[in-house]
């Protein structure tokens, strides 16, 4: 496989613990669909679906698919400020040098803002459910004399 920019040969590395292909010279890598969501999933442990959409909306790009020489695609990554590649034909994503560590810290960022998130409706769930439990007076003559005589 050829580098988009360079046009030398990709070859095989080792990068955060998967085999990647990358460029020697300018450093990009190519990544599988594959390999993105492992790179993703060493920042985000809530699951696939929390992550959200990966490709809003693309437009063409002068780069060529490492793989099958086709034009790519440039997209905004999880539409957030990042701009990546990928090949219409599903062969992979091309992230140019560095740009894997802002993959990591912009899924890390969407990881954090879930957890307070669901944190925010579990507390919101348990108060519904205090209030909603026995009487309506009760509870506000509960909440009247203070936290330590509420059950």
């Amino acid at each position: 496989m050829i580098c988009p920019d360079c046009k030398v040969d990709l070859v095989k590395s080792k990068h955060d613990d998967m085999d990647v292909d990358s460029c020697p010279k300018c450093q990009g890598l190519w990544l599988t669909p594959l390999e993105l969501q492992e790179l993703e999933d060493e920042a985000f442990d809530l699951g696939d679906d929390g992550k959200g959409t990966l490709v809003f909306s693309s437009e063409p790009s002068a780069r060529k698919c490492p793989q099958c020489a086709e034009p790519m695609r440039t997209f905004d990554y999880r539409d957030y400020d990042l701009e990546l590649e990928f090949c219409p034909q599903g062969h992979g994503y091309w992230l140019d040098a560095n740009e894997d560590k802002r993959v990591k810290a912009l899924i890390g960022k969407e990881e954090n803002n879930l957890s307070s998130s669901y944190s925010a409706e579990e507390k919101w769930a348990a108060d519904l459910k205090y209030w909603r439990s026995g009487s309506f007076l009760d509870r506000v003559k509960a909440w009247a004399v203070g936290p330590s005589r509420r059950n």
